[in-house]
């Protein structure tokens, strides 16, 4: 590993073995930036709780925010490096979220086993109780993560963490730049051993499920932020770009034979009883492969929509832009753990886990 740049800025780097995807003289049509880190760091947790519910109005709601809340409080020792809270409303159900990211995983072992969120999500009984919960949680070795922002104004994901700062970055514009950006891309196809199955049925009612998905499952977190616009930015955002954006998900999210979307979640950022809400918004995706990510991406004309109308609106405001947009991808290892207690059948991986067990008793 070494240092990139001056001394204060680190990442993780190999000797390329595999060529970079960059295209010879390519020149970026937009400015963008990436996460740098001022020490080295191990490893990114992203760690999601959720409380399943009917509707938000429900009082498991309140317990669940007030827990969550008195999990991050500063005296709370290994509490995270950032936090958020997120909500995902389907048909079947709505899924209030807890999201905290960490860059010591010591200090999140001990947070997930002592914290009072930790705390009353292991001792749910899915046999007993009236909602659902559910667990997922990212761990990846930095090798493992990269990062892209379109303004360097306001940190999101991972990169609000202390000691993360956003740098000025060159490998961005051009399919397969997100691999680029991931160092161990270098050296390592991150190839996925096998395409996912879909289970017809998952029992999982009055149950606790632990689910595994294996190697290489790709992970994004992609964001927008129009909170500050106003005007024509605003109504361009809400009229032009959010509706080709949703028009891209719903696209993964029903053909997940062809792009190998396991999960797929539209997430809004802020407590769900603030009425109006903030006008933020994220997509969670799980794909079997960075390379089906990476398929859509390059030639679906969905993808294709976001991007030139996201690049259009750049170069017509430069600076003023007043919409921002991100993305963290992860790829996994295997030892990402996702738990779900008393869920919707539909809830997160659960259909596409290649293994799934109930334990028995608590760890």
């Amino acid at each position: 590993m070494e240092s990139r740049g001056d001394a204060m800025s680190w990442q993780p780097e190999y000797p390329r073995r595999i060529p970079e995807r960059r295209p010879a003289g390519h020149r970026p049509r937009a400015p963008r930036w990436s996460a740098e880190f001022e020490r080295p760091f191990t490893a990114v947790t992203s760690d999601y709780y959720a409380v399943q519910v009917r509707d938000a109005s429900d009082p498991a709601v309140d317990v669940f925010l007030d827990i969550a809340a008195a999990s991050v409080d500063a005296g709370v020792g290994d509490a995270p490096d950032a936090s958020e809270i997120l909500t995902h409303r389907t048909a079947d159900a709505v899924d209030v979220i807890f999201l905290g990211y960490w860059t010591d995983p010591t200090r999140h072992a001990r947070w997930a086993r002592h914290s009072a969120l930790g705390r009353w999500f292991r001792d749910l009984d899915a046999a007993e109780v009236e909602h659902g919960a559910w667990r997922e949680t990212i761990q990846v070795p930095l090798e493992r993560a990269e990062t892209i922002y379109s303004s360097p104004d306001r940190e999101f994901g991972f990169a609000a963490c202390e000691g993360i700062r956003l740098g000025s970055t060159t490998s961005n514009g051009y399919f397969g730049a997100a691999r680029d950006r991931m160092p161990l891309s270098a050296i390592d196809p991150l190839e996925a051993p096998a395409p996912h199955t879909r289970r017809e049925s998952v029992p999982s009612a009055g149950r606790r499920l632990r689910a595994a998905l294996g190697l290489n499952v790709a992970v994004i977190r992609s964001g927008q932020y129009w909170e500050a616009s106003t005007g024509e930015q605003l109504e361009d955002y809400e009229r032009e770009l959010e509706p080709k954006l949703l028009a891209g998900m719903d696209y993964l999210a029903t053909n997940p034979d062809d792009t190998g979307t396991i999960s797929l979640r539209i997430l809004r950022s802020g407590d769900p009883r603030t009425v109006p809400a903030r006008r933020e918004t994220s997509v969670l995706g799980h794909f079997s492969s960075l390379e089906q990510l990476e398929t859509w991406a390059a030639n679906h004309a969905t993808h294709a929509a976001i991007y030139e109308h996201a690049i259009a609106k750049n170069r017509q405001y430069g600076e003023a832009r007043q919409v921002t947009t991100w993305h963290e991808v992860f790829v996994l290892a295997e030892s990402t753990r996702f738990e779900y207690v008393n869920c919707h059948p539909a809830t997160g991986v659960l259909a596409y886990a290649e293994e799934l067990w109930q334990p028995v008793g608590h760890d």
